[in-house]
């Protein structure tokens, strides 16, 4: 038998539990695995990179699927300054990580996303408007300093699609094609730097049924949701980001 970082088939079992939800939720909205799978399989492994590393290999096949078969609704042109903002934050969130308290920070972004989840749960279908492509380039490089920072640069993008009241399908493949880009970065620099081991590499592949399966129960509920419950639901997600934010400074 290949060596994988699961110590029995218990550890096997809660991490195939989790990473169906964790995908379920991922491929429904186009956020929220690491929210779910980050907190909880760090209960169950010591090494907080096994975690990071299996989690960013298990969310690819989900992230090509969803960019490919939504590949129409996808807009370059934000997306292109969205992800020059992200270049240029990563590293310097990464050297604000190692200058700064990140605590204040953490707290601040936690009370923001709650109280803006809470009022797009009042808002109208209509009552949004869509930010101009000159703000994509600051939003991006936010999110660069919060994955720099916390490796949690989901929030500010998740605000400005949902901003823009774009449909559930187009909210999705936008999120999840800037994830995989980020994907693209990350993977080949986590082999450079020794993190893919063969153990991980394993691991990943053995849970793969069970994110499959997640990620198909997931998009047969996206086909379902109506328009306007999909988007109170992800007001009360960003909210409770925000409270696991709170939580986590």
């Amino acid at each position: 038998m290949p060596v994988t970082i699961f110590q029995s088939p218990l550890e096997f079992a809660a991490t195939c539990v989790i990473l169906v939800i964790a995908q379920l939720v991922y491929v429904l909205f186009g956020f929220g695995a690491g929210l779910i799978a980050v907190g909880s399989l760090a209960l169950i492994f010591p090494e907080i990179k096994d975690v990071v590393v299996l989690l960013l290999l298990v969310n690819l096949p989900a992230e090509l699927f969803v960019t490919w078969r939504s590949r129409r609704e996808i807009r370059w042109r934000p997306i292109g300054g969205l992800g020059l903002g992200i270049a240029v934050g990563i590293p310097l969130g990464t050297w604000l990580l190692s200058t700064t308290d990140p605590g204040v920070i953490l707290t601040i972004l936690g009370w923001f996303l709650i109280a803006v989840g809470l009022i797009f749960v009042k808002l109208p279908t209509g009552g949004r408007i869509s930010p101009p492509a000159v703000a994509a380039p600051p939003t991006g490089l936010i999110s660069g300093l919060l994955t720099g920072l916390f490796g949690t640069g989901g929030p500010p993008l998740i605000v400005w699609y949902h901003l823009s009241a774009v449909g559930k399908s187009a909210f999705r493949a936008n999120l999840m094609t800037i994830f995989l880009l980020m994907t693209f970065v990350r993977v080949p620099s986590y082999v450079a730097g020794g993190l893919v081991t063969t153990p991980r590499l394993w691991s990943s592949l053995m849970v793969m049924p069970a994110v499959l399966f997640g990620a198909w129960l997931g998009h047969r509920m996206h086909l379902k949701i109506s328009e306007r419950t999909f988007q109170r639901l992800v007001s009360l997600l960003l909210a409770a980001l925000g409270m696991m934010l709170l939580i986590k400074g």
